[in-house]
């Protein structure tokens, strides 16, 4: 048997392919979230003062937490979320298996609230799972999906 047929490999997901499927459910969400908070807070006058830096405060908020739950709904129930789908990335386990739902809470927590220092420390102190900080927290990885229905017990990880 050779070695590439020894351990089943899972296929760590490019920074640049997380990053667009990550910018796809940013433009999709803050659509979505502009309409709602829109609705709700009726529109925001942009005049750059006190009044407009607030404006901007109360929008994140809200914001960040439709964020957190469009994430953590869609990944711990399909491991995919609409920008993952389409550029055929998924969130796992370290097994490549489905993360378990705390795991899925920590990872989308950094995307939601804290991205820059998420991406940033993940950047400086990354490792051969291409993991952001809250990802090597919560034991979850982005893996390519190249046959979704292997039996994965012993891994060998690979870059893409």
């Amino acid at each position: 048997m050779s070695e590439s047929n020894q351990f089943p490999e899972i296929i760590i997901a490019k920074w640049s392919e997380r990053f667009f499927a990550w910018l796809i459910d940013f433009v999709i969400i803050s659509v979505i979230s502009t309409i709602a908070i829109s609705s709700i807070f009726g529109s925001i006058d942009y005049d750059f003062n006190e009044k407009f830096f607030w404006a901007e405060m109360t929008q994140f908020i809200p914001t960040s937490v439709i964020f957190f739950g469009y994430w953590v709904i869609l990944e711990y129930l399909k491991g995919q979320t609409i920008g993952k789908k389409i550029l055929n990335l998924k969130i796992t386990n370290m097994h490549g298996k489905k993360p378990d739902l705390k795991g899925v809470i920590i990872s989308s927590f950094g995307k939601a609230f804290l991205l820059p220092i998420d991406v940033g420390l993940g950047w400086i102190f990354t490792n051969e799972k291409r993991q952001r900080i809250f990802n090597k927290i919560g034991d979850t990885i982005i893996i390519k999906i190249k046959n979704p229905n292997s039996n994965i017990n012993d891994i060998k990880y690979k870059k893409d």
